[in-house]
């Protein structure tokens, strides 16, 4: 028996950890449902090393050796894996986006193990080898949250196998091989909350990635990058280098190339392109924002772009409230997404006020020193009802709400909720909201105060100059 430590760690966010780290079983499962394999399939890991070393370890038991050539499996096969009386017990390779390929030499090296190494295969526009482990048993493909989830500093990956590979690479594990912190932030990383802002990340590096590519290839060779990273050819590699470091982008050399970084931030790969004198910087950074909030009740991650009309995606589960959340947005002339996994078993209070927060949060990072803002905004009018909404973005919370419902319910949202809504608003994002609603249908009150809000905020928002607002010179 395993005994705990005799009291708890004095670090904050300690709890539990005086206890062993249990079986990451829960993590696993969740893996599964990502990589769309069986449970019995995914062994957590502590990244892509730790796959390989366990693959290592069990070559070294076994007396044979690893093989891992410098090599795509599109290549011609017999160059990769030339006839060897040694039969080394696995071989390792990078592969991205041809499971057909991988099956032919999953056949050719069979028995030994061929382990394909996908920590790049999110940011790739290719299928995973992941599914061909069913027919497969010498497969392993090793999966990364490195990269994809912003994990790198963690270490957690998985190796996906049949069962019986699995208990081989299990075999030559260590005790407690992941430590209890990796596992809460690898479940709070792949929780489905997170998911729409993963992809939504995802997508903007492949997108800057494209960018960044065309305009570099203008001025040298650029080889098709994967991930956040680009390779160019650039004529003098020392020189490039050194006016790289100058602006403070951290490239390094890997061989004849360059591998160039690439950001979700546009701001910084025009520093990119600015030390490479493709382009200046731009002058005003993008008014982006993101909150994350978990709690007992909910986890959430909500995210905003100022400059942007779009994309609009709003999961909370409460139907009616995605509504009128989707109305701010779009009357905002904005971009938002925000995913919400709540306790709606109970009662949606808890996901409509902290997806409040969480917007709050979010809108006044974005809106940073809120400098050249036009600061206030006002309205509307829908139907029979009329909405009137004050804004001031100084800063300072102060939320007032005149307007009352007759109707408790509108779908799954509690009307009662809609002043809770935008006092949770005001206070976090440092405004005063001041709303008055009045009118007989409460669907429509309820949706022209929403919009209001949009229509006020957008003015609030809307750039006018380069000077903060104020006569103070600060907000």
């Amino acid at each position: 028996m395993t005994l705990p430590a005799p009291y708890a760690p004095l670090v904050s966010g300690g709890e539990g950890l005086d206890r062993y780290p249990a079986d990451p079983s829960a993590l696993g499962a969740r893996m599964a449902q990502i990589y769309g394999v069986a449970v019995d399939q995914v062994l957590p890991v502590r990244g892509l090393t730790h796959g390989l070393e366990l693959v290592w370890r069990l070559a070294a038991r076994e007396g044979r050796s690893v093989q891992a050539p410098d090599a795509s499996p599109y290549s011609d096969l017999a160059a990769i894996y030339p006839a060897s009386k040694s039969e080394p017990a696995a071989i390792v390779i990078r592969a991205l986006g041809s499971p057909e390929a991988v099956a032919e030499m999953a056949e050719r090296v069979a028995p030994a193990l061929l382990v394909v190494d996908e920590g790049l295969i999110e940011f790739a526009d290719a299928a995973s080898a992941a599914a061909l482990v069913a027919d497969h048993a010498n497969l392993v493909v090793l999966r990364s949250l490195s990269l994809a989830y912003g994990l790198a500093g963690a270490r957690v990956g998985a190796a996906i196998a049949q069962p019986q590979t699995l208990a081989r690479l299990a075999s030559v594990l260590e005790p407690y091989a992941l430590p209890e912190p990796l596992v809460r932030l690898a479940q709070q990383a792949l929780d489905p909350s997170r998911m729409l802002e993963t992809a939504e990340r995802i997508g903007g590096v492949k997108r800057e990635r494209a960018r960044l590519a065309r305009e570099i290839g203008r001025l040298m060779t650029v080889d098709a990058g994967v991930g956040p990273i680009l390779m160019a050819r650039p004529d003098d590699i020392a020189a490039t280098l050194a006016e790289l470091s100058k602006y403070g982008v951290a490239a390094d050399r890997s061989g004849d190339r360059l591998r160039l970084p690439v950001s979700l931030k546009p701001e910084v790969n025009d520093r990119l392109l600015a030390a490479l004198g493709l382009t200046p910087p731009r002058s005003r950074p993008a008014r982006i924002g993101q909150a994350v909030r978990d709690t007992k009740e909910t986890r959430i991650v909500c995210a905003v772009d100022l400059d942007s009309p779009g994309p609009i995606t709003i999961h909370t589960g409460v139907g009616f409230f995605d509504h009128m959340l989707e109305q701010i947005a779009a009357h905002g002339g904005f971009s938002l997404r925000l995913s919400c996994e709540g306790d709606l078993h109970t009662d949606p209070h808890h996901t409509i006020e902290d997806s409040a927060i969480a917007l709050g949060q979010a809108l006044k990072q974005a809106l940073g020193e809120r400098r050249g803002i036009a600061r206030y905004g006002f309205v509307l009018a829908m139907d029979e009802a009329e909405a009137h909404i004050a804004i001031d973005l100084s800063g300072r919370p102060y939320p007032l709400f005149e307007g009352t419902f007759a109707t408790p319910f509108i779908g799954e949202y509690r009307t009662d909720l809609t002043a809770h809504v935008f006092r949770s608003l005001a206070e976090a994002m440092g405004a005063a909201v001041h709303v008055k609603v009045t009118g007989d249908d409460d669907h429509h009150k309820t949706e022209a105060v929403y919009k209001a809000f949009g229509r006020a905020l957008r003015q609030a928002i809307r750039i006018e100059g380069d000077a903060v607002p104020s006569t103070k010179g600060v907000l």
